[in-house]
C-alpha cells in the first residue's frame, strides 16, 4: 500500500478524491483504488482497455501523473458531473433576454463543477441609450452583479463555491469602472477580473500617447494611455485585482488562430478560451521523475519524462470522449479541436534536488529546457494518437503549422504534423496545483516557488479541539531524511518569501515560451515595494513574452498571505464580558453536541399574504469565547407553511451546529425572490418571506455581536489584526475558518485544508 508523504496528503485525498456513498462511506478503500478508478475510467474508450488500464495505472502510481481535481474526483463515478475544469461561456449579448440567457448557462455549468471566464466588453456602456425603451444603459459592471449574486448560490461539484472570471477590454467606455471595483471590499468577491490589454495599448503607453475608449463605433473618451495603465496598476497595488491579460498576444500564437477568437480565459488565467471553449488539465510530477537529488550526478529522467507525458496525453485526449458536458456546445466545442492542458507542478523542488537557485538565470534555463522537452513530447504522443484515430476535426494543415507557436517547433515535429496531423489543438497550460500537490505530498505547487519551507498547521478535530502538525515542503523534508533533521539548508534554497518580483517574472517567460496556453502563476511581491517598482513588473512581463501577469501585495481587502510565524495564538478568556472580543470563528467536521440549555431569542414576523405570524427562535451557544447561532425554530399556526419551516428549521440548524461563517445563511435566503411579488417591511422592500426570515436571523446576528452590521459579513476580530508584532492575519478560510490564506497561482488557497478558489 502507498505511504502517503505527509499527514495533510492523506487528509486531501479523504477529503476531495476518496470516492465515497452519498453517506460518507468510502468506496476508495486505498489511493491505489482511486488511481485504479481512474485509470479504468480513461481506459474504456479505448479498443484494448484492459492494456491501456495497466499503462495509466503505472502513470498515477507514487503520483507521477496527477490528474486535475475534477478528474481525480469523478471519473468512475458514474456521477452527473464534468471533467473538464475550464469554461468560457458564449459571447454576451447586448440584449435583456441574451444576457439572462446567458446567466442561464452560467448556472448549468457551475452546478456541475466548472469554472467560467466571460468577456463582458460586449455590453453596452453606463448610459448608452437603449432602443425602444427610452431609457439608458445600466452598464455591463451591473450585470457583473447579477452573475456574482448568481454564483454565491450555486455550490460548485457540490461543496464548493464556484469561480468566475470576468474581462473587459483596455478601451470599453466603462474600462475605469471596471477596475476600481474589487476597491468596494463587498462588491463582486465571486469574480477573479483581468483587463485584456492590446498590443496598440501598451504602444501608447510607451509612447505616453491618446487612447480612445470606443463601443460600436462611437468614442466615447479619450484620455491618456499612461493614465489609464496608471489607475489599472494603482488598484493592482491597492486590491491585488484586476490582473492583466496580453490578449493580441494571445490570439497572435495561438495554434486555432485560423478558426476562433479569445476574448476570455478561465477563472484562474492560464487557459484563454474561445466562446463555449472548455479545457480539461493535468500535470507532471516533475519532483518525483529526479534520480540522486542534491547529490553530484542529479537529474531528471528525461525518458520516464517523455514516457510519462505521451501517457498522460492519451488519458487526457480520453476525456474528452469520457466526460459530461454542462451545455452541448461545450461539448461540440471540446470534440471538434480536443483541447487539452498538460503541465507540471512540482518544478521549484526539482530545480532544489538540482541544486538550483529558483528565480536564476540558471534555473531559468533549466525550467526552458524542460518545457521544450514537455512540449516536444506531447506534440509527438498527440502526432501518434492522430496516426491511430485521426486528427481533430477542424485540423488543416498548412493553418495550424503557420500559426505563431509552431514557428518555433522542431523541425521534424512540424514535419509529423503534416504528414499525419495531430490529435490535440493545443497540448501545454499550466494550471493552479495547490490541492493536487498537496495531495502528492505537498510538493511545490506549478511553477511556483516554495512558498514556505515548513509551516504549522492546525487540524480541527471532531469536538471542536485543534491539534497541530508540522506541514514540510517535499524537497525539504526529503533533504532532511538525506542530511540529518538538523542539517543547514544551502543557499540555493529560496522561496516565495524572499524572491525578488523580477526572478517570479524571469521563470513565467521561460516556462512561456514552450506553453500553448498560458500560465497561472502569482508574482508576489513585498507590502513596501514601491508603485513605480510594482509597475515595472508589469513591464517586464510585457517586454519578456508573458502572455499575462498577476500580483499579490498584501492589503486590507484580501488580507495578507499566509504567516509562517510561530507565534502563539492567545485564547480569549471565558468570561462573558469577553465574549466575542477576539474568539476564533470555529469550524467542526462533526456538530457539537447540544448543552442542556441555551439562551435564545424569539422573533415575530407578520408577513402581509399570510394569515398567521410566523415566529422564529434562535439559540445560541458560546464556543471558543465567541456567541454564536446554534439553531433555529421556525413556526407557524399557518398549515400551508408547514414543511418547508420544518425543513428550513432542520436545515438552518444543520449548518449552524457545524460552525464556520455561517452569515451566508442570511445571504442566500435575502436573495430569495418571489415572483408573485414582496412586501414592503419596517421602510424597505423584502423580496420574499424567505427573505424576511433571512433578515430576522441577520438582526439577531448582529445583536449578539456575530455580525458586524447589515451585510458586512463577520465582526471584525481583534486579533485577527496580528499573528506575529509585524504580520496581518488577514481572512479566514470560508471552509474551515484558519487564517492560512495564501495567494498561490492566481487563486486564494488555504494551506490548512487545501480549499482554494480555483481548484
Amino acid at each position: 500500500m502507498t505511504r502517503f508523504d505527509a499527514p495533510i496528503a492523506e487528509q486531501i485525498w479523504n477529503m476531495k478524491y476518496r470516492f465515497k456513498n452519498a453517506d460518507g462511506t468510502p468506496i476508495d478503500a486505498t489511493v491505489e483504488e482511486t488511481w485504479r478508478r481512474i485509470a479504468r475510467a480513461l481506459a474504456t474508450v479505448e479498443d484494448e482497455p484492459e492494456i491501456w488500464e495497466e499503462r495509466f495505472l503505472e502513470a498515477l502510481t507514487d503520483f507521477k501523473y496527477l490528474p486535475a481535481g475534477r478528474i481525480t474526483a469523478g471519473a468512475g463515478t458514474a456521477r452527473s458531473v464534468t471533467l473538464f475544469n475550464c469554461f468560457v461561456m458564449g459571447t454576451v449579448p447586448d440584449t435583456m433576454a441574451g444576457i439572462f440567457e446567458a446567466l442561464k448557462e452560467a448556472a448549468l455549468t457551475m452546478q456541475q463543477g466548472g469554472g467560467i471566464g466571460y468577456d463582458f466588453s460586449t455590453i453596452r456602456p453606463k448610459g448608452a441609450p437603449v432602443a425602444g425603451v427610452a431609457a439608458d444603459a445600466s452598464g455591463p459592471l451591473s450585470f457583473m452583479d447579477v452573475w456574482d449574486a448568481m454564483c454565491r448560490t450555486i455550490m460548485s461539484a457540490g461543496s464548493r463555491r464556484g469561480a468566475m472570471m470576468a474581462t473587459m477590454r483596455c478601451d470599453h467606455p466603462d474600462i475605469e469602472a471596471f477596475v476600481s471595483a474589487k476597491s468596494d471590499p463587498s462588491r463582486l468577491r465571486m469574480f477573479n477580473m483581468s483587463v485584456l490589454v492590446t498590443d496598440p495599448f501598451m504602444d501608447a503607453v510607451k509612447a505616453d500617447g491618446p487612447w480612445e475608449l470606443v463601443f460600436d463605433g462611437v468614442v466615447y473618451r479619450t484620455l491618456r494611455a499612461r493614465e489609464l495603465w496608471d489607475q489599472i496598476m494603482k488598484s493592482t497595488y491597492d486590491f491585488a485585482e484586476p490582473g492583466v491579460i496580453f490578449i493580441d498576444r494571445i490570439n497572435a500564437m495561438n495554434n486555432l488562430a485560423y478558426c476562433e477568437t479569445i476574448a476570455a480565459t478561465n477563472p484562474c488565467g492560464e487557459q484563454p478560451l474561445p466562446p463555449y471553449g472548455a479545457c480539461l488539465l493535468g500535470s507532471i510530477n516533475l519532483a518525483r521523475l529526479v534520480s540522486d537529488p542534491f547529490g553530484d550526478a542529479a537529474a531528471l529522467d528525461e525518458d520516464a519524462l517523455d514516457d510519462l507525458v505521451a501517457t498522460a496525453v492519451r488519458m487526457m485526449d480520453n476525456v474528452v470522449d469520457a466526460s459530461r458536458f454542462p451545455l452541448p456546445e461545450q461539448r461540440a466545442e471540446a470534440q471538434a479541436k480536443r483541447r487539452i492542458g498538460l503541465g507540471v507542478t512540482g518544478l521549484a523542488d526539482a530545480l532544489l534536488m538540482l541544486k538550483l537557485r529558483y528565480g536564476s538565470e540558471e534555473a531559468a534555463a533549466q525550467t526552458e529546457a524542460w518545457m521544450k522537452r514537455i512540449a516536444r513530447a506531447a506534440y509527438l504522443a498527440s502526432v501518434d494518437l492522430a496516426r491511430e484515430k485521426g486528427p481533430f476535426p477542424l485540423f488543416d494543415a498548412e493553418k495550424f503549422l503557420a500559426s505563431g507557436t509552431m514557428q518555433t517547433m522542431d523541425e521534424d515535429v512540424r514535419a509529423a504534423i503534416a504528414e499525419h496531423g495531430i490529435r490535440n489543438a493545443l497540448l501545454t497550460s499550466i494550471a493552479p496545483t495547490g490541492t493536487i500537490s498537496l495531495y502528492a505530498g505537498n510538493v511545490s505547487s506549478g511553477i511556483e516557488p516554495v512558498f514556505a519551507y515548513s509551516y504549522t498547521r492546525k487540524v480541527l478535530q471532531p469536538d471542536g479541539s485543534r491539534t497541530e502538525e508540522e506541514v514540510v515542503d517535499f524537497a525539504v523534508q526529503l533533504f532532511r531524511e538525506t542530511f540529518g533533521a538538523e542539517a543547514e539548508l544551502p543557499d540555493y534554497f529560496v522561496n516565495a518569501q524572499t524572491l525578488a518580483p523580477q526572478d517570479h517574472v524571469r521563470m513565467q517567460a521561460a516556462a512561456q515560451k514552450w506553453i500553448d496556453s498560458s500560465i497561472s502563476k502569482t508574482i508576489n511581491v513585498p507590502e513596501d515595494i514601491s508603485f513605480a517598482e510594482f509597475k515595472d513588473v508589469y513591464m517586464a512581463a510585457w517586454d519578456q513574452g508573458c502572455k499575462g501577469c498577476t500580483t499579490y501585495r498584501p492589503n486590507d481587502v484580501t488580507g495578507s498571505v499566509l504567516s509562517v510565524s510561530e507565534t502563539a495564538e492567545k485564547t480569549p478568556a471565558d468570561d462573558p464580558a469577553q465574549l466575542n472580543e477576539g474568539g476564533d470563528v470555529i469550524y467542526m467536521s462533526e456538530p457539537l453536541d447540544r448543552p442542556a440549555e441555551l439562551e435564545g431569542a424569539t422573533y415575530k414576523l407578520k408577513w402581509p399574504d399570510s394569515e398567521h405570524a410566523i415566529y422564529i427562535t434562535i439559540n445560541d451557544i458560546v464556543h471558543g469565547g465567541q456567541r454564536r447561532p446554534f439553531e433555529v425554530f421556525i413556526n407557524s399556526k399557518n398549515m400551508e407553511h408547514f414543511a418547508w419551516t420544518v425543513a428550513l428549521t432542520r436545515m438552518i440548524s444543520a449548518v449552524f451546529r457545524r460552525g464556520g461563517d455561517v452569515s451566508f445563511v442570511v445571504e442566500e435566503l435575502k436573495a430569495v425572490f418571489d415572483p408573485r411579488g414582496g412586501a414592503w417591511m419596517r421602510g424597505k422592500y423584502v423580496p420574499s418571506i424567505l427573505a424576511a426570515i433571512g433578515g430576522v436571523i441577520e438582526r439577531h446576528m448582529i445583536a449578539i455581536g456575530f455580525l458586524a452590521g447589515e451585510g458586512q459579513g463577520l465582526k471584525t476580530d481583534p486579533q485577527a489584526e496580528v499573528v506575529s508584532l509585524n504580520t496581518p492575519r488577514g481572512k479566514a478560510c470560508t471552509s474551515c475558518g484558519s487564517y492560512d490564506l495564501r495567494m498561490v497561482e492566481g487563486c486564494m488557497t488555504c494551506a490548512s485544508c487545501g480549499y482554494s478558489k480555483c481548484g
